[in-house]
């Protein structure tokens, strides 16, 4: 009895929903499945043309599923001696890059996360940072100070130039900012310095933002292809991405050096296989490694973003 009384008095405050806001829900759900298939299918469609055959692919028959099913394109991707090299290029820029990116970012946010009692002028050092994300100098004196640093053709012209992400540092900042201060007050009263309160009491809670942070440095280094052009002198130096850019663009130049190259391998591959399908194999292969590391920083994106969004 008890229970059916529950239930009744369940129903009697059960919220009632408008016609209205159902037709708004569907609408909602119908325009984001089309957002995220719009996303989706180009993905789909780039892995369909790299699974099939030279005549379908030539043919523009390709859609969303392979057609005269074959794997001679990634067989390419494996024997080509530029691809891999530009991607153990771009390995190590992002491990030496993101690396670089935390050393700089972390002790420089911790710093200006201080009040203005403990740190004076911090908000001159602040704005000081802040002006370099307003204005720009341009790419020449860019390209300028990167020449005569010397460090052109080497991986530091990849890295130092962008050594300081300001807005990673930002967001980092403000989330220091708004944890508790006597976290900090009690760390010194037991006697730890600045160092060892960064390291054990403040980036433990930070674990979002710098999650988040790592994330937006490693999309940013692997996705960078123009400094690459810019910096590098040999096109064996080139990162992927740069190197995609070259044989996305030129096609026909990329498909008759492949075709002049002294490897007997690739010469009987590029029999069985196009050029359209060996860009979309090597294009699949370089965002491959980017959709495999976000699912797993993603549940930290909107915490450490949200949270170290810009305060007054």
């Amino acid at each position: 009895m008890r229970a059916e009384k529950q239930m009744k008095k369940n129903k009697k405050n059960k919220i009632k929903v408008s016609v209205g806001y159902r037709i708004f829900t569907v609408f909602n759900i119908t325009l984001l499945i089309l957002l995220a298939l719009s996303c989706l299918l180009p993905f789909v469609n780039l892995f369909a043309v790299s699974l099939s055959g030279q005549f379908a692919v030539n043919s523009n028959s390709v859609s969303f599923w392979p057609k005269d099913f074959t794997l001679a394109s990634y067989q390419f991707v494996l024997e080509s001696g530029q691809f891999l090299q530009s991607f153990w290029v771009t390995v190590k820029r992002v491990v030496l890059g993101v690396s670089v990116n935390m050393l700089l970012v972390i002790p420089t946010a911790y710093v200006l996360s201080q009040p203005e009692r403990k740190f004076k002028h911090r908000k001159i050092f602040a704005w000081f940072f802040v002006i370099t994300i307003l204005f720009s100098a341009g790419l020449v004196p860019w390209y300028t100070v990167v020449r005569a640093t010397g460090i052109m053709g080497s991986i530091w012209a990849l890295i130092l130039p962008d050594a300081v992400p300001v807005f990673s540092m930002l967001v980092l900042m403000n989330y220091m900012r708004g944890l508790p201060e006597e976290l900090q007050d009690a760390a010194f009263i037991d006697g730890a310095g600045h160092v060892r309160t960064l390291v054990s009491v403040i980036l433990p809670l930070c674990l979002p933002s710098i999650a988040t942070i790592v994330l937006f440095a490693m999309v940013g280094h692997w996705n960078a292809w123009f400094d690459g052009m810019l910096f590098m002198n040999r096109v064996e130096d080139y990162p992927l991405q740069s190197y995609l850019q070259t044989i996305v663009v030129n096609p026909e130049q990329y498909l008759a050096s492949m075709r002049g190259s002294g490897s007997t391998a690739i010469q009987n591959l590029l029999n069985f296989v196009s050029a359209r399908s060996t860009r979309a194999a090597q294009l699949f292969v370089a965002i491959l490694p980017i959709m495999l590391v976000y699912p797993f920083l993603q549940k930290y994106f909107a915490t450490g973003l949200t949270v170290g969004s810009v305060k007054g």
